[in-house]
This record gives C-alpha cells, structure tokens and sequence, in this order.
C-alpha cells in the first residue's frame, strides 16, 4: 500500500468509527470500564493508552501548527468534561500513576492535564500520524518499544490519537476512551478498555 493510500485508508477508517459510534448508541456500553480485571491489571502497572476526550470535528485545520492551539482542533465542552471524568475514575479506582505522557497536540495535553494535574509531559512519539502516514511505521515501533519497556512503579498513561491507538492495538478507540494493555513475553496484549466515562 503507497503512502497516500494508507493515509486515505486511515481517514476512512477514523470516518467510519465517528459513523458507527453515532448509528449503535454510546460506545460506553461496549466498552469494559467496570471490569475488575482491567482495573486490577493497571492497578499491576500496565499501560493505557487513552484517546484524547472529545474534539469536534476531524483531522486538522489547514493552517495547523503544532505550539499554536488557534490553529488546531480543541476539547469542547464535553470533552472537558470527560477528561475530568478519566482521572476521577482512576483515583477511584485506586490505579497508582507512574508516568504520564501525551502527544504534543493540545487536545490531547489538555486531557491529560485534566485528567492528571500536574503530571503529563510531552512525548512525540505519540504525535498524531493522521495527516503523513509515512510515518506510522518508524513511531508505531517506538511506541511499542517505550512501552514494552515500562516496569513502573505504578501504571503509564499515554493520551494519543485514534490513528495511533489503532496501528498499536487494532483497537478504533471513541474519544475519551481507553485501551489496557501490558506485557505479553516480547508483546503486549489487550487486556480490556475503559470508558468513555460520560
């Protein structure tokens, strides 16, 4: 597949989510935010990868850049709301933060800083690959790599992009939800999804 296929299959394939996240009722329901085994397996320090709470639209105007907010897609109310949400749920749940690291984008800072005040730095590897597929293959290895290398203390939250999360785990995350994933010998296997917490 050229590059400019695969940005165009990943863009369908961000549309299509949006489409059946609105046509089959809230994702919350299929999503498994009271299983015990999820919460116990973060609770163990494994990772999740959240996708940022929710901001209107799709992609990115054309006049994007990365330090300027006013030229990108933001967190509505909502979405505000939700990453809020996030970080009561895993307070409540006990979940001991070890680290935490979001993409670069100020949907997904905001997020985190919501959700984990205080806590989130920036890490590039998890900037969003939406607009030059070119380069998912060279960040999707790293990111498997940092992650694959996580041994706590506590678990890593990494708040990041639908493209992201989907070429990590096969997963098409709704907004504001999250994948659990840990160590698997030289992989990293799905434990469960928590969310989105609305």
């Amino acid at each position: 597949m050229t590059t400019n296929s695969r940005t165009r299959f990943l863009r369908l394939l961000s549309v299509l989510a949006l489409a059946a996240a609105c046509l089959c009722g809230p994702p919350a329901a299929r999503a498994a935010e009271n299983d015990p085994i999820t919460w116990q397996a973060l609770r163990s320090g494994a990772v999740i990868l959240f996708r940022h709470a929710t901001a209107p639209g799709i992609g990115d105007p054309q006049n994007f850049k990365l330090g300027d907010c006013s030229t990108q897609r933001n967190l509505d109310r909502t979405g505000r709301e939700e990453a809020t949400r996030i970080g009561v749920a895993v307070r409540a749940h006990d979940v001991r933060i070890g680290r935490v690291l979001s993409s670069q984008w100020c949907r997904t800072r905001e997020t985190a800083d919501l959700a984990f005040p205080g806590l989130a730095r920036e890490e590039p590897i998890f900037n969003s690959f939406f607009d030059n597929a070119s380069n998912d293959p060279k960040q999707t290895a790293a990111a498997r790599a940092l992650m694959l290398g996580w041994t706590g203390p506590g678990a890593l939250v990494v708040v990041t992009h639908q493209v992201n999360i989907t070429a990590l785990t096969g997963i098409v995350p709704a907004s504001g939800e999250g994948v659990v994933m840990e160590r698997d010998g030289r992989d990293l296997k799905v434990i469960g999804r928590i969310g989105p917490l609305r």
